[in-house]
């Protein structure tokens, strides 16, 4: 096996309209605000082989316009949706805490033993995401690439890359709008190292 070395950028989407609330599979486009912090969150010297993107409207038709700019391919990949929040989507966290704080609490607590009201299990979220970020290493190993999704699969992807244990893969990491984490993968004949680079906001990243 040949030293291969492959660089992903992750970028959470920017603001939707409707501002915050528990989305998930709720398919808002971004707002005028959303759209300036995702343009702000891309650098000059940034350059990309490949972009893959969440298929939802927050997301696609920014990763749409990067690829036209740079002429990279664009992939769309339903694996990498938000998960589903069940009765708890188009609601604020005010709102479900108001009305069904206990079950909110235990879902941040350990959100591998509670699934939202009607939503999707946690477990099952993690499996396709996981599968997709390893599906994406082998595809595309040895290049630079930028993947725009949610702040739920970066969890996921960090929590696999750190080995966090999924009953704390939500609560110990903050995704705000716009935040980019990097993660550089290395293989080799001793196997594959995935590394955490960098998490946060472009101006703190370069600060």
């Amino acid at each position: 096996m040949s030293d291969q070395t492959t660089v992903f950028d992750l970028i959470r989407h920017g603001e939707p309209e409707g501002g915050p609330m528990y989305r998930g599979s709720k398919d808002d486009p971004l707002s005028a605000a959303g759209w300036q912090q995702m343009r702000d969150a891309v650098a000059e010297t940034d350059h990309w082989d490949a972009i893959v993107t969440s298929p939802m409207l927050r997301c696609v038709h920014f990763a749409r316009e990067l690829a036209d700019r740079y002429g990279v391919p664009l992939h769309k990949d339903e694996r990498l949706r938000e998960i589903n929040f069940g009765k708890w989507e188009g609601r604020t966290a005010e709102d479900v805490m108001a009305s069904d704080g206990e079950r909110l609490s235990q879902f941040w607590a350990n959100p591998a033993a509670n699934t939202p009201p009607g939503g999707e299990a946690t477990r099952d979220f993690n499996n396709r995401v996981v599968e997709s970020w390893h599906h994406w290493q082998h595809e595309l190993a040895g290049q630079n690439v930028l993947i725009v999704c949610h702040g739920g699969v970066i969890r996921m992807i960090v929590a696999d890359v750190m080995n966090i244990p999924l009953e704390h893969a939500f609560a110990g990491l903050m995704t705000p709008y716009a935040c980019r984490s990097r993660i550089q993968v290395n293989t080799s004949e001793h196997g594959r190292f995935q590394s955490l680079a960098a998490h946060g906001t472009l101006r703190a990243l370069t600060s």
